[in-house]
């Protein structure tokens, strides 16, 4: 594999990197440069990858090239990006930055792919949507693939679909702690201890995630399993029904989709 240079040494490339030497890429194809903290240091020791001491050592060899920097210092990105980028594959995990403002930055890239990964990438069992500026070629295709891959599932979709998407798997692993927390609360008030009421919230979500993913079937045919005629469960779902749980959720997304939407056209 060609070298892989990262801008930026965050959570989100800590995990990539973990992931692709996971997946047998060699530390020696990777090279990474922080910021003026020592997160690039941390994990060029940690993971046995290279450490650039500047930005032309970081990309003179580099093919592919990973922003993972915070988006607000796209702004204020370095001008020679726009030189040192030429002839390279840029992918970008920046929130909210469009490919025609990533273009403006790397306007002399082979291409341009912005990605939305989402937190879980951190252990490998994220979701990552992404869309390319043009077709990628069959090589980059490959590459993108196996570095996004790195992170978990990933899906390419238009450009068009990627703020629907953040409000969906970006902002979901959000939604579903919170939706653990008032279950576990939930249990705390029908007369749990804590520690109880927690340690049957995270198992039943793992469960019943592993269920969900295992059948692959719509999730109310896995409820409907559940739910038995005046039951128990359906007495707990005819009040969330009531209480328009549903509607909440949409709603939720909604707005995440309205102020990503927002932020794109700012950023």
């Amino acid at each position: 594999m060609s070298l892989i240079a990262f801008i930026g040494t965050g959570n989100m490339a800590s995990a990539m990197v973990s992931g692709l030497i996971a997946k047998k890429i060699s530390p020696f194809d990777l090279i990474c440069m922080g910021g003026s903290g020592q997160s690039a240091q941390i994990l060029a020791e940690k993971m046995g990858i290279k450490q650039a001491p500047d930005l032309n050592a970081l990309l003179a060899d580099a093919s592919t090239v990973v922003v993972a920097f915070k988006p607000q210092h796209l702004a204020a990105a370095d001008p020679r990006l726009t030189i040192l980028t030429a002839g390279k594959l840029i992918i970008s995990v920046l929130a909210g930055k469009h490919l025609a403002r990533l273009a403006q930055v790397f306007p002399n890239a082979r291409n341009i792919v912005r990605a939305m990964p989402n937190t879980p990438g951190q252990i490998g069992a994220g979701v990552t949507g992404w869309c390319s500026l043009q077709k990628l070629s069959a090589e980059d295709q490959a590459q993108v693939e196996t570095l996004l891959g790195a992170l978990g599932k990933q899906f390419e979709v238009p450009e068009s679909q990627m703020d629907a998407l953040t409000a969906l798997s970006g902002c979901g692993p959000a939604y579903l702690f919170e939706f653990a927390a008032a279950l576990r609360e939930g249990g705390i008030a029908a007369g749990l201890p804590h520690e109880l009421a927690q340690a049957l919230t995270i198992e039943t979500l793992l469960g019943s995630s592993s269920l969900l993913a295992h059948r692959q079937i719509e999730p109310e045919v896995l409820r409907n399993q559940v739910t038995s005629p005046n039951g128990v469960t359906f007495s707990g779902l005819k009040k969330m029904e009531s209480l328009g749980f549903r509607n909440l959720v949409a709603a939720a997304i909604m707005a995440a989709k309205a102020r990503s939407e927002e932020l794109s056209k700012n950023g």
